[in-house]
């Protein structure tokens, strides 16, 4: 009886294993299919080992330490483990924005307040559903048109939606032409034109020569509920630069039409945490009909507004509310007229459709008001510089006893701005001498990599420009003459060096580098990177997740300077194949003076690559 019984274990035994082997079997086919045909994993190949957190979902999941072997080659025998090649994403993945990905959401079962716009916010994958694979562009995908003809049109390819050109034809957003999207210049409020629009402004508020940057006093915007950014774009004639901000909703893929168009805009929206914004950065906030529940939680959305515009800063606001023609727009006229009021704004100019607000140069209406008026001020410990990650408050942010004495921002009119200390800039210790030292550094360092690049750029070949550590917007500085605007962006965990930026005319965000960034892929045509992969090294961020981030950032044809210390350099070289990047210069190709202590300079150019099914589309 034993002896039948082990054999009966025995059969059992053998076709449990052969299950199994099945099931492994259909299991490795599956995990296959995800990345795409079986021609993209001839062409690219698949073989990869698993890479630091798995591509920028966050770092939440190492707490602050990561596998020593994927550290910037510090480690022996690293030779053997650099990847041959990454997988291609499946071509579902070509607009992957990797924190803000409704997919997830969905996935992940989490638990929003939709009513708050909490779906609309950053939220990055978990290690188990992180992506380490190449984003493809869409199938029939070409260089982008060059600035300044991309303001008006953008081939259809590269963005393939065309829903708004259908929701939004009355209003003259966008239209299809044949293998182009072409952008008339109208918004929501403005069907005849932005640019008319933008003189309409200027005029009620009666600017120098009805100029809407009113004589270099106003300079930088914040566009919110931004469309297809035709107001920034507009804007940008008149020497002033728009932050265009929408979400990733409904309206799709807006914010990815202004970026092709070369617009500045950013991923965000006003929900439940602060945008990445310093106090004090813009001198106008502007909202065309944005559908943006203004009066809900306490006026705590205006109050954002109130934290971001500078002492003095304007809000226009074009709404059925400011004309009031119905009940419910009367009652929403009235207790917005009262919210603001309570918040020490009044009305610089109405007419029609069109109100804007401004706000007091001083705390001297904030003191008048009557004890237990809400909103209250905020409290004293209240940091209003402190964005990521932190929540809103229903608070006025008061000024300090410096800025209530100087009853204005004490700004230079730009461009004089750009190169003036600005007074801000003692909150970091830094004296105007310093200052001007950096500026002078970072000048000289610009005409070094300008002169590395000269045999493949031309004047229109750079116009979406990324500083991914900016410091005090030198970089940017720097190109001012140049037809291009930079994204600064600084981290979320150093010297807020952010409000010394926009206190030159510059603009930016704030962001953490072991995470990704809220942009659509292929949105620059140049990153510099200063120490940022140092920096991340000390955080036990991967490396490797930080190049697979800066190539979804990175347009076919465009250009990384990487400026680092040599083993960070070393280190990069070796994925160059495997991201389809080739270098174009180091800075043993120029004299020394490009050299700065430790670091080195390389700069890469990322080819143009299409999957199998791209390749035949574009034939």
């Amino acid at each position: 009886m034993r002896g039948r019984s082990d054999g009966g274990q025995k059969k059992r035994l053998i076709t449990s294993v052969i299950i199994v082997a099945i099931f492994f079997g259909f299991l490795y086919a599956y995990r296959g299919s995800i990345f795409g045909s079986s021609n993209n994993a001839m062409e690219y190949g698949k073989s990869l080992r698993k890479l630091g957190s798995s591509y920028l979902g966050g770092d939440e999941d190492t707490d602050g330490k990561q596998d020593e072997s994927s550290q910037f080659g510090h480690d022996e025998g690293e030779d053997d483990v650099v990847p041959k090649s990454f997988p291609v994403c499946d071509d579902r993945h070509s607009e992957l924005i990797p924190c803000l990905s409704r997919d997830l959401i969905y996935q992940m079962r989490l638990k929003l307040d939709l009513s708050l716009m909490e779906h609309y916010e950053r939220h990055c994958p978990p290690p188990e559903r992180k992506f380490n694979c190449l984003i493809p562009p869409p199938h029939g995908y070409k260089i982008p048109i060059k600035w300044p003809k991309s303001r008006d049109e953008v081939w259809k390819a590269n963005i393939p939606h065309t829903h708004l050109a259908h929701e939004k034809s009355d209003q003259n957003w966008m239209v299809v032409k044949g293998e182009k999207i072409v952008f008339p210049g109208g918004g929501t409020h403005f069907h005849y034109g932005a640019d008319k629009y933008i003189a309409s402004i200027a005029n009620m508020l009666n600017f120098t020569n009805n100029k809407i940057n009113n004589g270099g006093r106003l300079r930088t915007v914040l566009d919110v509920g931004c469309g297809v950014a035709s107001f920034g774009a507009y804007l940008l004639s008149s020497d002033v630069i728009t932050m265009s901000l929408a979400p990733n909703d409904v309206h799709q893929n807006q914010i990815q039409f202004a970026l092709e168009r070369g617009i500045p805009a950013y991923l965000g929206v006003l929900g439940t945490k602060r945008l990445p914004y310093p106090s004090r950065s813009f001198e106008l906030a502007h909202c065309s009909r944005c559908r943006i529940d203004w009066l809900q939680r306490d006026g705590i959305l205006l109050l954002e507004l109130d934290r971001l515009l500078k002492p003095g800063g304007y809000f226009a606001y074009s709404s059925p509310e400011a004309y009031a023609q119905d009940e419910e727009d009367l009652r929403i006229w009235k207790q917005m007229s009262a919210l603001v009021e309570r918040m020490c704004w009044r009305i610089a100019s109405k007419k029609n459709q069109t109100v804007i607000w401004q706000k007091p140069l001083t705390n001297d209406c904030y003191q008048d008001r009557e004890p237990g008026t809400l909103p209250p001020l905020c409290r004293s410990d209240d940091d209003p510089d402190a964005v990521w990650g932190v929540p809103m408050e229903a608070c006025i942010t008061p000024y300090s006893d410096h800025d209530h004495k100087a009853k204005g921002s004490e700004l230079a009119p730009w461009p004089a701005r750009l190169t003036a200390p600005p007074p801000r800039l003692a909150d970091f210790g830094y004296s105007s001498e310093m200052f001007e030292k950096d500026t002078e550094i970072w000048r000289r360092r610009v005409e070094s990599y300008l002169n590395l690049l000269s045999t493949k750029i031309q004047s229109d070949t750079l116009r979406n420009v990324m500083d991914m550590k900016a410091n005090f917007g030198s970089f940017a500085a720097a190109l001012k003459d140049k037809d291009v605007w930079v994204m600064n962006v600084v981290s979320e965990d150093g010297p807020n060096t952010l409000k010394v930026i926009y206190d030159r005319g510059l603009i930016g965000s704030t962001h953490n580098w072991c995470q990704a960034y809220s942009t659509y892929p292929r949105t620059y045509d140049l990153l510099h990177a200063w120490t940022v992969f140092s920096d991340i090294e000390k955080k036990g961020c991967s490396g490797e997740d930080l190049l697979l981030e800066m190539d979804r950032l990175l347009r076919p044809s465009g250009f990384i300077i990487i400026r680092d210390k040599q083993h960070v350099i070393d280190f990069v070289k070796k994925y160059l194949t495997a991201l389809h990047w080739e270098a174009v210069a180091g800075a043993d190709a120029n004299s020394d003076s490009e050299q700065d202590g430790d670091e080195a300079v390389f700069i890469i150019q990322k080819k143009l690559w299409l999957t199998s099914e791209s390749r035949r589309d574009t034939e």
